[in-house]
């Protein structure tokens, strides 16, 4: 059987992006932590696949990997930039974070979901058509996510026999 380890993104993460930095023009592909990016991408089941990119060539809308701070890696869309100032928000979530342009260590070029062989590519009719949908969806993201994946403590269920 297989062993499986687990690092922790802040040593992991750091490991990938100097491979990357070591092997210009390849991809890395890794498997996806966290609940930021539902609907479309799901934890422990989906990979991103990531190029090194530099912040200046990045634009509204791309899915990067940035470090919002010291050892604290997302991997969410551009919503805005304005200047050197990066918005970020996960298609999962409700609140914004920021980062600077020299910020951000990669972009997402494609992902693999559902364990799949053929990746879904950024740049392909399917990724561009969620993405203009999705991020019009905005205002009332709240109630589609809530629906989708209903958020009630377990203890609140529990409290209610």
């Amino acid at each position: 059987m297989d062993e499986v380890m687990y690092l922790p993104n802040d040593v992991f993460l750091p490991l990938v992006l100097d491979e990357l930095r070591q092997n210009p023009g390849k991809t890395a592909t890794i498997n996806l932590r966290g609940r930021s990016m539902r609907p479309f991408l799901e934890d422990g089941r989906d990979k991103a696949i990531l190029q090194l990119v530099s912040g200046d060539d990045c634009r509204k809308g791309d899915a990067v990997l940035a470090e919002v701070s010291a050892g604290h890696y997302v991997l969410h869309r551009i919503d805005r930039i304005d200047g050197n100032h990066v918005t970020l928000m996960g298609d999962g979530n409700l609140g914004y974070e920021h980062c600077t342009k020299n910020d951000i260590r990669a972009r997402a070029i494609g992902f693999l979901r559902k364990g799949r062989q053929k990746a879904d590519m950024t740049t392909g009719r399917k990724w561009r058509v969620y993405s203009w949908l999705w991020t019009r969806l905005k205002p009332i993201r709240r109630y589609l996510l809530f629906a989708r994946h209903p958020h009630i403590p377990q203890s609140l269920k529990r409290n209610k026999k």
